[in-house]
């Protein structure tokens, strides 16, 4: 365990478990369909590769560098699509996958702009999902784990850049935020 991290919240053999549950839903749900998958930079690239790889369909995989928390620890409220161009969804299903589900704001922006883009259907994935009370996009269509309200780090998540390489979902230190 890094020094900075107070308590593993979901350790890596978990991880790797759940996410051969959500491939199966995946396939079972997009089999014979055009899919995009669509994910969010920079936080989901873990999430993503170690998903992806589990499912066996033919896709198109796109990346999308939104940020919604501007270096805190807590989100802003605002979304910042970073990409001057959005990928080519048109006419296609796409399986929108991000790290965590907080607000809502981010996957509600991101769903918005690939459904004027000319998407068929969107579905969301998400790796974590906090259990709290949200106005926008209630729950993901895909949910690894459900946690509290309370930041985490590790396979993917970050605080200002760091500890995105951590093989477990953790949470920091208060000496070290």
């Amino acid at each position: 365990m890094h020094q900075d991290i107070e308590k593993v919240l979901i350790d890596e053999g978990i991880i790797q478990k759940r996410l051969d549950v959500l491939a199966g839903k995946v396939v079972e749900d997009f089999e014979g369909k055009p899919m995009v998958v669509v994910a969010l930079l920079k936080g989901a690239v873990l999430f993503t590769a170690d998903l992806l790889r589990r499912v066996a369909l033919p896709m198109q995989i796109e990346f999308l560098n939104v940020a919604s928390y501007h270096g805190g620890t807590e989100s802003s409220g605002v979304v910042s699509f970073l990409d001057e161009t959005l990928p080519d969804v048109e006419g296609k299903v796409v399986l929108l996958l991000d790290d965590i589900l907080d607000t809502g704001r981010t996957l509600e922006a991101v769903m918005k702009k690939l459904e004027q883009q000319g998407a068929c259907e969107v579905k969301t994935c998400v790796l974590l999902a906090k259990d709290i009370e949200r106005e926008v996009v209630k729950e993901a269509d895909y949910t690894g784990f459900m946690i509290g309200d309370e930041f985490v780090v590790g396979y993917g998540l970050d605080y200002q850049g760091l500890y995105r390489n951590l093989p477990y979902v953790g949470v920091l230190k208060d000496s070290a935020v």
